[in-house]
């Protein structure tokens, strides 16, 4: 479906996208397994006719959603944070870009988190390449803020808190409420950036303490 996706043009690609929005938000609802065909149709507004124009079964539209979130997060992503010098600034430009795009597109970040593994192997090895590629990301800023002085183990576990924290705010967070998703990025930044730092603040001390 890659090399299709590229052939498409900007109308065609902008119709198979309001498929999926649709599509995403009765997988929300229903879960992907209840959800057929029928009701994207009706969901999208669109013959079944219509929807098979552009996806030739349901797993492509989850795929096509996926891939898409994913390829958000990642796109430009590392030019971005070579413009920036501070290694705890770009931490706090990653929390706030990561909250942004899933207080935007939260139906496909749920989506893609929930349902993902349910799609073909070879359809979820490129979504799961995605993902790692972006937690490689994240984990080097990381990395590069510690200086060595953790562990593996310990940056693994600091990496998926991170990840933890930002990816759960679709359980309880409504972009529509009184929190704006700006005010919400800055809470979760403060809180863990804030985190961050007193943990690197611990971790040095531990390491002069092994001085001579």
């Amino acid at each position: 479906m890659g090399k299709y996706l590229k052939q498409l043009t900007q109308k065609e690609l902008g119709k198979m996208t309001s498929i999926a929005k649709a599509a995403a938000k009765l997988f929300n609802e229903k879960g992907y397994l209840e959800t057929s065909m029928n009701d994207i149709s009706t969901a999208a507004k669109l013959s079944k006719g219509g929807i098979y124009h552009y996806f030739s079964s349901k797993n492509e539209i989850l795929y096509f959603i996926s891939t898409n979130f994913m390829g958000l997060l990642l796109k430009d992503l590392k030019q971005e944070l070579e413009k920036i010098e501070d290694n705890f600034e770009k931490i706090q430009f990653i929390i706030s870009r990561h909250i942004g795009f899933y207080t935007k597109y939260i139906a496909e970040a749920k989506t893609t988190i929930h349902e993902g593994h349910l799609l073909p192997p070879e359809y979820f090895k490129i979504i799961a390449d995605q993902e790692r590629d972006y937690h490689q990301i994240v984990r080097g800023v990381l990395s590069d803020f510690f200086g060595g002085r953790i562990s593996k183990d310990q940056l693994k576990v600091v990496t998926f808190i991170l990840f933890g924290t930002c990816n759960g705010i679709y359980f309880w967070y409504d972009p529509k409420g009184s929190v704006t998703p700006e005010e919400l990025s800055e809470i979760i930044s403060d809180i863990l950036c804030r985190g961050l730092l007193g943990f690197e603040v611990k971790e040095k001390g531990k390491t002069k303490g092994k001085g001579p």
